[in-house]
């Protein structure tokens, strides 16, 4: 009833604008994937919770778009708000922009808030929608209407010390001043927080699990300029900031700087990453060069010092992981345990590491049916009991000072049908292929997430969602632009990426079944034939074999376990007290 009343103040406030249709993304002023709570509009508009979904609003209609990750949940949360459920990706199914442009009719208008669209989203509408229907990007209608609405988050910034960076921003900046001169830019703007986070070694607490803070960045020719609230700068940074000749101005300020340049500048600016509204503050007459941010791939490759730092954090990460597993098998069943009890554990696990910070996502712990949920998350209403039977789900990760990890386990609580053992096998193999596999220099991750899918493939099932995402290093735990994904990609594998391995079958009213490590690209040999490269997997802690159907595997692939559980065992067990090193060598026990 609160959502239709919402849906209903919408369409009011519309008509009194003359918008007839109205668009509301998940995204905030810097194109982020998750975002703080000031920014959740189209979860406050909806009630889905997920973190991607667009939501459409007309005089007399409502739909919300979503990927396959989530078609389960939104259509649960959607059920009696009057909002009709798009299923993207699916055959038959039109984008948002196909269905406004069917809707609207003769000269209408189409709103939504220009800061929370990026260049290239708007492009991308108009070129669907044509020039019939015009545009309306100044309001945003939802913040006239959400009267408790979050204010931004004021916590301080902190440094992320060279020990942990690598490298010092004075040297990253002189690196993007270089790469302006490749594409003859006098100014460079960059808009996404993890970008500027990573380019200025800083981190914040703006967005929960995503060690951002709030800011636009100027790079000129000869000086760097933050757009940041000055509040949140301490003397400390401050001080490293003068001395690395960066110059400090207000948040709000940044369209002002923009519609400030000089005839003759010319910018450079990533359109998948820049706001339509921050575009439009540049004058005509300044030429606007669009290119993906220098900073992006710079990111992307990880360093000596970071690679280094992110091996030993992984080693800390799968010590709580593996604690958390042991304690899980040994009491479940003789004590009251539940998803939200279980994360609320593994949390206290990682908390006893060093450098932990927080989680780096919202950890995922399904119990049976829930996992079929690709992103569930517990709450008080759909909390449930553990008991000795079915998988536990456990998707998770943390955020530390010395690395960001994202690992998947499916734990065996007890009983599990011969259907499910074949799925939690058919998973292992497609990531075993994936695991294993040596490649030539200059493929994609688009060529290669076949591999992960064959198993699957071959009995008729399927996952709606890609295999890998890359990972940043105690930032957001899905970076760009690198990933292994059917959908097309020309980013190639460059040694020093990170990217995850996590195939998985999901049947609804069943269980969901996931498997994931992170691995690293790196080289393997040169031959006349060119540069091969592989994957180092940097991810340790045992795959349950109890889930698994040896009698399916391969010898390559029961030899490629057993070796993984070997140095499973040999790096984590140091850490563990007596009876959980009994418990790991049995559990990396050879098949």
């Amino acid at each position: 009833m609160v959502i239709r009343e919402r849906i209903a103040k919408l369409r009011q406030l519309m008509k009194e604008h003359g918008i007839d249709a109205y668009i509301i993304p998940s995204s905030d002023p810097h194109q982020s994937e998750y975002v703080g709570e000031h920014f959740r509009c189209r979860q406050w508009i909806s009630g889905f919770t997920g973190s991607a979904g667009t939501v459409v609003v007309t005089l007399d209609k409502a739909g919300l778009w979503t990927d396959g990750r989530y078609f389960i949940q939104a259509e649960r949360q959607l059920k009696g708000s009057g909002i009709e459920l798009f299923r993207m990706g699916e055959l038959g199914v039109p984008s948002y922009s196909e269905w406004i442009k069917d809707e609207l009719k003769g000269e209408a208008c189409l709103g939504f808030d220009g800061k929370v669209f990026s260049i290239s989203q708007v492009r991308k509408m108009k070129n669907i929608i044509g020039n019939k229907i015009s545009f309306e990007d100044r309001y945003d209608l939802i913040n006239e209407l959400w009267e408790d609405r979050p204010g931004l988050p004021s916590d301080p910034i902190f440094i992320h010390d060279i020990e942990f960076a690598g490298k010092d921003r004075g040297r990253k900046i002189r690196e993007v001043q270089q790469g302006m001169k490749k594409y003859g830019a006098s100014h460079y703007l960059l808009t996404s927080l993890d970008d500027i986070a990573w380019l200025f070694n800083i981190r914040g607490n703006d967005i929960p699990s995503n060690p951002v803070v709030l800011s636009y960045a100027v790079i000129s020719e000869e000086k760097a300029y933050l757009f940041i609230d000055k509040n949140k700068v301490g003397a400390d940074a401050s001080n490293e900031f003068e001395a690395s000749g960066i110059e400090i101005m207000d948040y709000d300020d940044i369209d002002k700087f923009l519609k400030g340049l000089k005839k003759g500048d010319k910018i450079l600016i990533d359109p998948d990453k820049t706001s339509i509204w921050l575009y439009n503050a540049i004058d005509r007459d300044i030429e606007k060069r669009e290119k993906l941010n220098i900073t992006t791939m710079m990111k992307a490759i990880k360093n000596d010092i970071e690679i280094k730092n992110l091996k030993k954090c992984y080693i800390k990460d799968c010590v709580a992981l593996v604690k958390f597993i042991y304690w899980l098998k040994k009491n479940v069943g003789h004590e009251h345990i539940t998803e939200i009890s279980a994360t609320e554990k593994l949390e206290d696990f990682r908390r006893e590491q060093e450098y932990f910070m927080q989680p780096s996502f919202d950890t995922i712990a399904a119990y049976k049916d829930h996992a079929a949920m690709m992103h569930y998350k517990a709450t008080s209403d759909s909390d449930c009991e553990l008991e000795r039977e079915g998988f536990l789900l456990v998707d998770s990760g943390g955020q530390y000072l010395d690395g960001t990890t994202d690992i998947t386990r499916t734990i065996v609580l007890g009983d599990v049908s011969d259907e499910a053992k074949r799925d939690f096998t058919l998973v292992l193999k497609g990531h075993i292929a994936l695991s294993t596999i040596k490649f030539l220099y200059g493929i994609t991750g688009s060529n290669l997430d076949v591999l992960a899918r064959r198993p699957i493939w071959e009995y008729g099932m399927d996952y709606k969602c890609g295999t890998g995402h890359g990972v940043g290093f105690c930032l957001n735990v899905h970076e760009g632009p690198q990933r292994i994904s059917p959908a097309p990609n020309n980013i190639r594998l460059e040694k020093g990426m990170i990217l995850t391995n996590e195939p998985g079958i999901y049947k609804e009213g069943k269980y969901g079944i996931r498997t994931e490590n992170d691995l690293l690209v790196v080289e393997d040999e040169v031959t006349e034939f060119g540069n091969f490269m592989r994957f180092e997997t940097i991810s340790y802690c045992p795959i349950d074999i109890e889930g698994i159907d040896a009698s399916m595997l391969t010898e390559d692939e029961k030899t490629w376990l057993n070796d993984y559980h070997r140095k499973v065992y040999e790096l984590l067990s140091p850490y563990l007290d007596e009876e959980e090193r009994k418990w790991l060598e049995d559990q990396t026990r050879e098949i």
